[in-house]
């Protein structure tokens, strides 16, 4: 192997080089934005998930005049649905006649 092969094959690396390192970045730019939408997906899931028990615990205290004890009366009477092996939804009430605090949390 003489002195310009040498050099040629030196200046050839890079050249390949260059562009995986381009993909590689895309990829991982690419990666990283997927993974921040998953994670806003998922908040926005948790809140429209409380929005919607608000709601019907709302709907009930207009129809019946009182909000429910429980989230089994809301499933049971106004068809309340969400997906227990993803989401725990803490339902506390103080009394009857005052707005229960809901607070949903997603499991891991």
């Amino acid at each position: 192997m003489n002195r310009f092969e040498k050099t040629r094959t030196l200046a050839v690396l890079p050249a390949r080089t260059v562009p995986l390192l381009f993909f590689l970045a895309v990829l991982a730019a690419f990666l990283l934005g997927l993974d921040t939408v998953t994670g806003m997906t998922a908040r926005q899931e948790a809140e429209s998930l409380e929005n919607t028990v608000r709601r019907s615990a709302v709907h009930c205290y207009a129809l019946e005049g009182f909000y429910p004890d429980d989230l089994a009366y809301l499933e049971e009477h106004y068809g309340l649905r969400y997906d227990k092996g993803r989401y725990i939804v803490a339902y506390e009430t103080v009394g009857s006649n005052l707005m229960p605090d809901v607070t949903v949390i997603r499991r891991q």
